[in-house]
């Protein structure tokens, strides 16, 4: 539990000198600003644009939803990427620099390592995550008060939950081919696979990808909970594995 500790500790440290958790709170806090501003100010920008003959652009007007859809597209996209940039490196960058080998040999368990690294990247990930959505719903109470959300914890837990999975996944991809393109390209690679079966109607409940595309239909309640509690169950058990098949991974691999 000592080495546990430290080893966090020591993450957390250099997760401040490397400025990683600088820029991906700085990231989000951005995203959390843009997405009532964007919300209130585009329908004016647009309907102020002649198109030539007076004819001009319409476009609904802004509502406290508008701004949670900006959020969850802002967040789903851009903060994802954000979010696998910072973190691709996680394990990989470990392994491609052979930075490990002196706290392995001196007898720190592999599994220490795996958990350590994805309990920082949670809670950093958490922070970002908090700071936008708190940003974003002030805003948003601000500009449109008295708004009614349906399902709103489940439907921002599911968005972090998401994170999570892809948080494991680059742990495993770090781990598994040991270097940081091969993390990140593993990652996109089934974002891809995961957003193509999105195409499915029938296979888009299971989908934990479905957690970033589709959760506002969850908080405008056009969509009941019940209708993606399979993918919740799935996306939260798979980020589980992940980590498990990262550290049995990384118990066999030569460092």
């Amino acid at each position: 539990m000592k080495a546990f500790i430290a080893f966090t500790k020591k993450e957390f440290t250099e997760s401040l000198r490397t400025y990683r958790l600088i820029v991906l709170a700085a990231v989000f806090l951005l995203l959390g600003l843009m997405s009532p501003l964007t919300a209130k100010l585009l329908p004016e920008i647009m309907g102020s644009i002649d198109l030539g003959d007076g004819v001009f652009i319409t476009m609904p007007e802004a509502s406290a939803m508008s701004s949670w859809e900006q959020f969850f597209g802002y967040i789903g996209q851009m903060g994802m990427l954000a979010l696998i940039i910072t973190f691709g490196g996680l394990m990989a960058n470990e392994l491609s620099r052979g930075t490990l080998i002196n706290l392995l040999t001196k007898g720190m368990k592999r599994q220490t390592v795996i958990l350590s690294k994805f309990l920082t990247a949670s809670v950093l990930w958490a922070g970002s995550y908090a700071l936008s959505l708190a940003v974003c719903y002030a805003y948003t109470a601000f500009f449109w008060p008295g708004g009614v959300l349906s399902n709103a914890f489940l439907a921002f837990f599911s968005l972090w939950l998401f994170g999570e999975f892809l948080i494991a996944l680059l742990i495993f991809g770090g781990v598994l081919f040991g270097n940081f393109y091969g993390s990140l390209l593993g990652c996109f690679g089934v974002i891809i696979i995961l957003s193509t079966l999105n195409l499915f109607p029938a296979l888009s409940k299971f989908n934990p990808s479905s957690l970033a595309a589709q959760t506002l239909n969850l908080l405008s309640a056009q969509k009941e909970a019940a209708d993606y509690l399979p993918a919740f169950i799935i996306c939260a058990a798979a980020a589980a594995l992940l980590v498990a098949a990262a550290i049995a991974v990384f118990n066999k691999r030569r460092v």
